[in-house]
């Protein structure tokens, strides 16, 4: 689902690739072709599930703007997951299996006009325990592994602690798999719902490296022939959520201090 790259670039994706253990495919639907993506595609709204997604970084997103992203979620049916991320993955960080830190993995994101290549660091918890820590009322740090924490002091940036951070969110979102009879492969529709109004509405498919190319191919046809508009500019789910959320929390600490100046 990549418009054409040049030389340059396309140099680059393939060494990208080289050390990724996986390819997603992705693309955001413009909000003027939403109605249209979700009837063409035959998207059912009842057969998805509910997700809450919550991100911690500081006011002034230090940690985002540093290549690294701390996130958990809650799933409906009581789960939850935590993920640490280093995106994109820095270049000193070993890519052989046996060397890499452990439950490291390495993805490549492409998207209309652009590639990333990043490292995710997940693991599991308890939707109540998101919850709990989202309402303020446990540890950030409480919700990730020894492993985790470790990829974060060692990425994030010098003096950042976990306790130091500041909950953005949380926001809801839709996640739907389905996998179309004329694709022959499975994609993943996300909705996320941001507070505002606004909302961004995802397509992707994950795949090998060795096959990324002929995936693209096939899904950027399967998904022209269903109206999707392929050359709409692109939005980031994750950018998006954090500069709301980063934004909202500046807002209300400013308020805090025009009241607290005597009158």
């Amino acid at each position: 689902m990549t418009k054409s790259l040049d030389d340059t670039q396309l140099s680059e994706l393939l060494k990208e690739m080289a050390r990724s253990d996986s390819v997603e495919l992705k693309l955001t639907v413009p909000d003027s072709g939403f109605r249209s993506a979700v009837d063409s595609l035959d998207l059912d709204p009842l057969q998805a599930q509910m997700r809450q997604v919550v991100f911690f970084d500081t006011p002034d997103l230090a940690l985002y703007s540093g290549g690294v992203v701390v996130r958990s979620r809650r799933m409906q049916g009581g789960t939850g997951d935590t993920v640490v991320k280093l995106r994109p993955l820095p270049k000193g960080v070993k890519l052989d299996k046996d060397r890499r830190p452990k439950g490291l993995s390495i993805e490549v994101d492409a998207m209309p006009g652009g590639f990333i290549c990043s490292g995710s660091m997940k693991g599991k918890t308890a939707a109540a325990d998101v919850r709990r820590v989202a309402r303020g009322e446990g540890k950030i740090g409480s919700l990730f592994s020894k492993d985790q924490k470790a990829l974060f002091a060692q990425h994030a940036p010098s003096g950042l602690r976990m306790r130091d951070l500041s909950v953005l969110g949380p926001l809801t979102l839709l996640k739907l798999k389905f996998s179309p009879k004329t694709l022959g492969r499975a994609m993943v529709a996300e909705l996320w719902l941001y507070p505002d109004g606004s909302r961004i509405l995802e397509l992707s498919t994950k795949c090998a490296p060795s096959e990324a190319f002929q995936v693209a191919a096939v899904t950027r046809a399967f998904l022209s022939e269903h109206g999707i508009d392929l050359t709409a500019e692109q939005q980031t789910k994750t950018k998006t959520a954090l500069k709301f959320f980063a934004s909202r929390i500046l807002a209300m600490s400013k308020e805090a201090e025009i009241e607290a100046v005597p009158a």
